[in-house]
């Protein structure tokens, strides 16, 4: 095994980066990196059945963008390729082969419709061995041969020892043991030539010097039968390292293994909402391990320098999307009001161009530490491009004492210190506003209420009225205090 920590990520080509997919190659791409090692990029093809074409380009798509960059990998190259899977069935083979040779694999013509294999079902001895009866462990020589001979089709399965147990050590659960009488003789290789998960991974990884396998939990009763391989093979297994799971909160206060019910569970997905790519991957990192620390907020290279195993929890991570929207808050109030603007515009419909960029850029600044995702700002911004159709109570406000009537009093005013303006700007509509409003006598928050429901239709708005006044023009401004006006006098 290699002195340098190699880690890997094995997903297969399905199209899709679950965010429990996402937190495993994270955290070996984390502690790879945080050893000075080496993070592989592996496609597991083999259940050709899955195969989503263009996927594996959107798993490096989605690994890029997550900044989890592998040093090896289908598109890079290595020492160790070919690093998909189907381009190596000559090696699966090979190894299938020797195991038969050293007595630890055999042969099995079985099928399931098999007659020796519905007796044994019928019998209840198939239950006993895992499913299948291994009718075939122990066939003669001349036996196999005739099948062979006759062209039988056939798979090739692990030979399990019937007795004992198989344990091995995991970095975050400890000693893990199975008794040996409870492991199915697996197919390690199938009737066309393509081997199972279980047997494929173990080649690989000892192929690719593999020193830490990190992967969830879901694994742990497979791993005895990868400890066996290991065995068989006189090859030293890796260290392990089972990952809980990710639950979601179910609405009555529960939880269960994230999924499609409980919102988004995909990185791409959690990106089309509006979330950064930045922000997703440093929640994820805190989804199961803790930096021992207050700190929430870290870049990739913090990450890298905090990250080790010991960090690592034993129970379940809960995916918080309210947590992901303050982390992803954070990471907007750290942008520049530039870079805000530009991410926002793909979920800001026409308004952007309408308005123009200097206005835009603008609106943005208001924006950024109002929303905690992109996909906000649609409904933060919707006024501006059409005034909502709003009743005439909404005018009404208590605190600042403002009625529809007291409403229909002040807009007349409003409209007349607002024509006053020279320079259509937030400093020229202040430079006019601020005086007006001291000058009538009307207070502040008064004065302002009915501009603000007659401008946007709408209690709660990015910026105060002045912002509303400069990105909505004089001509619209008018029009909508006109507008207002109107209502309120019925």
């Amino acid at each position: 095994m290699s002195d340098r920590i190699r880690t890997r990520f094995a997903p297969s080509p399905t199209g899709y980066m679950h965010i429990g997919n996402l937190r495993t190659a994270l955290y070996a791409y984390l502690f790879a990196k945080a050893n000075d090692g080496d993070f592989l990029l592996r496609i597991e093809d083999t259940d050709q059945k899955r195969f989503v074409a263009d996927a594996v380009d959107f798993i490096n798509r989605t690994l890029a963008a997550a900044h989890i960059v592998p040093n090896e990998g289908p598109d890079i190259g290595g020492d160790c390729g070919p690093y998909i899977q189907s381009q190596r069935l000559d090696i699966y083979k090979k190894y299938a082969e020797e195991l038969i040779a050293r007595g630890h694999a055999y042969r099995c013509f079985c099928s399931d419709s098999s007659e020796e294999q519905h007796e044994a079902q019928e019998a209840g001895d198939a239950k006993a061995f895992g499913g299948y009866n291994r009718a075939c462990r122990d066939l003669p020589q001349e036996t196999i041969d005739q099948y062979l001979a006759e062209g039988r089709p056939y798979v090739i399965r692990q030979k399990m020892p019937l007795t004992g147990e198989t344990a091995f050590n995991d970095a975050v659960h400890g000693h893990i043991s199975f008794q040996n009488e409870t492991l199915e003789d697996q197919v390690i290789l199938k009737q066309d030539g393509m081997p199972t998960y279980n047997f494929a991974n173990v080649i690989d990884d000892h192929l690719m010097s593999i020193t830490h396998v990190i992967r969830g939990t879901e694994f742990i009763t497979s791993t005895p039968k990868h400890v066996l391989l290991y065995q068989f093979l006189g090859w030293e297994p890796p260290a392990f390292i089972h990952l809980p799971p990710v639950m979601g909160k179910n609405e009555d206060g529960s939880v269960s293994k994230l999924s499609k019910r409980h919102g988004a569970t995909g990185f791409s997905q959690l990106v089309d909402m509006g979330y950064l790519p930045e922000a997703i991957t440093n929640y994820v990192a805190l989804l199961g391990w803790s930096p021992k620390s207050e700190q929430e907020i870290f870049t990739m290279d913090e990450l890298i320098e905090k990250f080790n195993l010991d960090g690592l929890s034993k129970s379940p991570a809960v995916f918080d999307y309210n947590k992901l929207d303050w982390v992803n808050g954070e990471y907007f109030k750290a942008m520049s009001d530039a870079d805000f603007a530009a991410g926002a515009k793909a979920f800001a419909g026409e308004l952007p161009e309408k308005i123009g960029e200097e206005k835009w850029l603008y609106l943005a600044a208001l924006l950024r530490t109002r929303v905690s995702r992109y996909n906000q700002v649609g409904e933060q911004i919707g006024f501006f491009s059409q005034l909502p159709d709003y009743a005439t109570d909404l005018f009404a406000n208590k605190r600042n004492k403002v009625t529809p009537e007291k409403a229909a009093e002040i807009l007349p005013t409003v409209i007349s210190i607002l024509e006053k303006v020279q320079e259509w700007t937030p400093e020229g509509i202040d430079a006019v506003l601020q005086p007006g409003v001291a000058e009538s006598g009307i207070k502040m928050g008064t004065f302002m209420w009915p501009a603000r429901i007659a401008l946007s239709g709408q209690k709660v708005t990015p910026g105060g009225v002045t912002e509303i006044l400069y990105i909505l023009g004089r001509e619209e401004s008018f029009r909508r205090l006109q507008a207002g006006l109107a209502k309120v006098q019925g």
